[in-house]
């Protein structure tokens, strides 16, 4: 099991690339601030499941055991060991993660995964301003009883239960990195608005944190993400009382939120600005007569024009994309997470925001390389690259981990310089038939009409939606 010196081979299992992200140091620092440090030698210590949990995010489709394997099946070459290290059976692993509990990995999320973008950073900034968008989701958990009495299920048609309690998880999302740096995670049966609330704290200022309309109609919510320090653009519902306090150059007004006891007794609210738009686009005839309207707490009409303004709220579904990479890419489309018990539950969760958080610190590094926007890097790409970094045994230490794993070909990609913030369909399909005919002229291929295709010639029909 170990050798001549007192070193343990599960004292050097690292998650590979991501490791750079959760370096043993600090993995111990949190073990021990959560007062989860084992008190004597085990075959799975604590920083070793910290790393196993995940691992267990970083492939989603594999068994308990079999990702024990791909942890140290780097270490595999190494002569030093006296002989094989034993893979524990699933009830170890189980009972090392029951007595691990959620603790670290919460700790380990709210300590290591910060803001990423710099200014030079393409898209992650406006206004001067970092762009940050909030939004929530929820997550399938396993169908037992102390799941549904932790969190919940959602309601279905005629009187009959959702096939499996859900963990409902809001979260704060860079938009020039897609990368998650806050999120608070509960019960189905917790609004959105009120997990929200916990994460006023790390809105700080120097950000424009962009919200939908779910959460616009909370005053407290809004007043509380101000207090903190940073400016906001929410969407309100068109019902919103919002007075005409004075009409501005571009088209906007000021205004002031209150609460109903504010109002009867005639206080002053928040100061804010509301501007409303509609979205002129021909390949969307519903949307002639909705009436778009942004309350923002950045006053002045020079430095942030309603035009400009609304088009940055688009940037807002920049969250979604990072949502369909957790969900659909990393986790896997339609799978249920794993755990059986809540605290299990929790502590998956927080691994996979963890884990998600490394890959894009991994994007975020080959974009800033080779002079790319990170929205232009293939996520799957890289996920594939951060699993053979743990299959291979990659170390923090190497010099060009980048090269070392491939992922340098990005750079040999037709990338597409951004946009500016449209949503206009037809001008983003116009953009996407010139950028194919650039490729294929690079090819050797003229005429994008007739490129061959694995699916037949290519459709005319087809509509894009773009978000900024």
């Amino acid at each position: 099991m170990k050798p001549v010196d007192d070193q343990r081979l599960s004292d050097h299992v690292a998650l590979g690339a991501l490791t750079r992200t959760f370096p043993p140091d600090l993995v111990d620092a949190v073990i021990e601030s959560t007062g989860k440090a084992e008190r004597r030698n085990r075959l799975l210590p604590a920083r070793l499941v910290v790393y196993y949990v995940l691992a267990l995010s970083l492939f989603s489709q594999s068994g308990y055991e079999e990702v024990m394997r791909s942890l140290v099946e780097g270490l595999a070459w190494q002569e030093e060991w006296q002989r094989r290290w034993t893979v524990p059976s699933q009830p170890a692993l189980t009972q090392a993660r029951a007595r691990l509990g959620p603790e670290p990995l919460a700790g380990l999320f709210r300590v290591a995964c910060v803001p990423l973008a710099t200014e030079r950073s393409p898209g992650a900034y406006r206004f001067g301003r970092r762009l940050v968008s909030m939004d929530g989701t929820t997550l399938d958990v396993p169908d037992n009883e102390e799941n549904e009495e932790a969190f919940g299920r959602p309601g279905a048609a005629r009187g009959e239960k959702a096939a499996s309690p859900r963990l409902r998880l809001v979260a704060l999302a860079e938009c020039g990195t897609h990368a998650m740096f806050a999120a608070a995670m509960g019960a189905y049966s917790e609004g959105e608005n009120t997990l929200a609330s916990t994460l006023a704290a790390s809105a700080s200022p120097g950000m424009l944190v962009l919200a939908d309309r779910g959460f616009g109609g909370s005053y407290e919510l809004f007043a509380s993400f101000a207090k903190a320090g940073a400016d906001l653009c929410w969407r309100v519902k068109k019902n919103a009382v919002l007075a005409v306090h004075e009409r501005l150059s571009d088209g906007s007004f000021r205004s002031e939120l209150t609460t109903t006891a504010q109002r009867k007794a005639r206080e002053q609210g928040l100061q804010v600005r509301v501007v409303e738009y509609a979205i002129d686009d021909p390949g969307r005839p519903q949307c002639e007569e909705t009436t778009y309207r942004l309350v923002t707490t950045v006053l002045d009409p020079e430095e942030a024009p309603a035009v400009e303004l609304a088009a940055c709220y688009a940037e807002r579904w920049d969250f979604e994309t990072a949502l369909d990479e957790l969900k659909n890419h990393q986790r896997g489309p339609r799978v249920v997470l794993r755990s059986k018990r809540p605290d299990g539950v929790r502590q998956e969760a927080w691994g996979l925001l963890c884990t998600h958080y490394a890959i894009r610190v991994l994007m975020a590094d080959v974009g800033d390389g080779n002079g790319l926007d990170p929205d232009r890097v293939s996520f799957t790409r890289v996920l594939r690259a951060a699993r053979r970094s743990v299959r291979a045994g990659v170390a923090t230490t190497s010099v060009s981990l980048t090269h070392a794993l491939g992922l340098c070909r990005c750079r040999d990609l037709p990338v597409a310089a951004r946009a500016a913030p449209s949503c206009c369909r037809a001008s983003r399909q116009a953009q996407d038939v010139e950028l194919r005919r650039e490729a294929l002229h690079r090819s050797g291929m003229a005429d994008p009409d007739h490129a061959p295709s694995r699916r037949g010639p290519r459709s005319r029909s087809l509509t894009y939606w773009y978000r900024g």
